[in-house]
């Protein structure tokens, strides 16, 4: 049986079985206003995409002094109006946290966008309850992330508006896939978060097995409704 319906691109195929996607590519690269309107008007109204923020704001300029390209990359995103589901931060893992450069950043996101906002810190400054305080403040999700970076990271922290899940591949990053009691423990946390949006992204894309595993787990949560 056909994991997908039929569709004219691999996103409208995808949309077909799965309602959200986060996309990775803006992390390394523009796109065109009219590239994320094409994407919005290629999904159904139910469909939502996570984006990733450019590198340049995170890894480059490492949050300071990002106004001008922050304001470059929200323009095209707009693009994509009410598929917008929110946005992704990862950090890179020789970030520590500084609260003033983090807290200027976050507090000038928010003046541009109300949109839900999940960060992935790298650096286990960020595993504390003065960093979990702040990404609170500014109603910022820390991403629970498989294998964890940092002491905690496999949990969803800080704000409970989106509960954002980012399994890349355990125990080879980005290449194995999640066996069976891996995918029902997840289930029963993502069941067990209540409240706000849970949303569950799977990165190890390398071999093929993030749609394998993204099916399973969507058998497992849609079992238990």
């Amino acid at each position: 049986m056909p994991r997908f319906g039929p569709g004219d691109s691999a996103l409208a195929r995808y949309a077909t079985r799965f309602d959200a996607v986060e996309v990775d590519s803006s992390f390394h690269r523009p796109h065109r206003r009219a590239t994320w309107e094409r994407w919005a008007a290629t999904v159904p109204a139910g469909f939502r995409f996570s984006v990733k923020l450019p590198r340049t704001i995170s890894h480059e300029l490492g949050l300071r002094r990002a106004g001008p390209a922050l304001d470059r990359f929200l323009a095209g995103v707009e693009g994509l109006g009410d598929r917008l589901g929110g946005f992704l931060l990862q950090l890179p893992p020789r970030l520590e946290l500084d609260m003033r450069s983090a807290s200027v950043f976050l507090a000038m996101f928010r003046r541009r966008s109300d949109a839900p906002l999940a960060c992935e810190p790298r650096h286990a400054s960020w595993s504390t309850p003065r960093a979990e305080a702040l990404l609170e403040r500014h109603g910022v999700g820390r991403v629970a992330a498989d294998p964890p970076r940092l002491p905690g990271g496999g949990h969803p922290a800080a704000s409970a508006r989106w509960r954002y899940w980012r399994w890349h591949g355990s125990p080879r990053v980005y290449y194995s896939r999640y066996d069976e009691d891996a995918l029902r423990t997840l289930a029963a946390e993502v069941r067990a978060a209540g409240g706000g949006e849970r949303w569950v992204v799977f990165d190890n894309t390398a071999h093929g097995h993030a749609v394998a595993d993204a099916a399973r787990l969507q058998a497992l949560l849609a079992a238990r409704r």
